[in-house]
């Protein structure tokens, strides 16, 4: 099987792309606005549909490869099941956070080759940290020009455990798995897919899903995740620690819903 080689100068590009969707959201979000829902003549749409064209737009001059984003999932199972690789793309990730405005929302931008994903960008525009990883070639944040490798870290014995969890999501399921856990726990908050960068960076150890979550939510901070040493398998919430777990995988099955999932090192 062959994969794309991401050049610098592409990964750039794609990183460019990203940023400058984002600079269209926050044109929108720094504005006043009371209308929260989802429709044709919100904000959170208009934020929207303006990263996604952007993004869109970008990314076909690169190359000729398929896209997938969150504004226009309605490509047949019969045409993607054929895609063996594909930009997967959510504009505007967080919608809870972009209107509550605290900034935890971001624009992801993955490349799914073979159903894995092997590149990804994780753009935080509120905050201006941007996470890049390429599976096999490692991981970075950056964050106001300077590029930090990034790396996931194993939980030691005896240090509390750190555990991502949904600031807009609560589960219950969430309390059983920290129970199971050795040791004291610490639940982390965040929005978005900043929760995986979260493991990526080493600044948690575990991120377990029990909430519904759609394949473009993932997918660029899964690969972010996988650059950087860490994993995310299938998760079976009466034995989430399965070290036999599957990895979890894209665009294998008509619907793009994910299964639960553990993000670990």
């Amino acid at each position: 099987m062959s994969h794309i080689q991401m050049t610098p100068e592409l990964i750039e590009k794609v990183k460019t792309i990203a940023v400058e969707a984002g600079e269209k959201i926050m044109q929108i979000y720094q504005q006043d606005f009371e209308i929260y829902d989802k429709s044709d003549s919100s904000p959170l749409t208009e934020a929207d549909l303006a990263a996604h064209h952007h993004i869109v737009d970008g990314l076909q001059a690169l190359a000729e490869i398929p896209i997938l984003s969150e504004e226009s999932a309605n490509i047949p199972w019969d045409e993607r099941k054929t895609w063996v690789r594909y930009w997967l793309v959510d504009p505007l990730d967080g919608t809870k956070e972009f209107i509550k405005k605290n900034g935890e929302f971001t624009v992801n931008i993955a490349l799914i080759e073979y159903g894995e994903p092997t590149f990804g960008v994780v753009h935080a525009p509120a905050i201006n940290k941007t996470y890049v990883g390429q599976v096999d070639s490692g991981a970075y944040c950056e964050e106001n020009g300077a590029k930090n490798e990034i790396k996931a870290k194993a939980h030691q014995t005896g240090d509390t455990w750190k555990v991502v969890g949904s600031r807009s999501h609560q589960s219950p399921e969430i309390n059983k798995i920290l129970d199971g856990l050795d040791g004291e726990t610490e639940l982390v908050a965040m929005g978005s897919s900043l929760k995986l960068c979260l493991v990526a960076s080493g600044e948690a150890h575990l991120y377990p899903r029990v909430g519904p979550t759609s394949e473009w939510d993932t997918g660029a901070a899964h690969a972010v995740a996988l650059a950087a040493g860490a994993k995310v398998t299938v998760l079976d919430p009466d034995n989430p620690m399965d070290p036999d777990a599957s990895p979890l995988r894209y665009n294998q099955k008509d619907s793009v819903l994910n299964p639960f999932f553990l993000v670990s090192f």
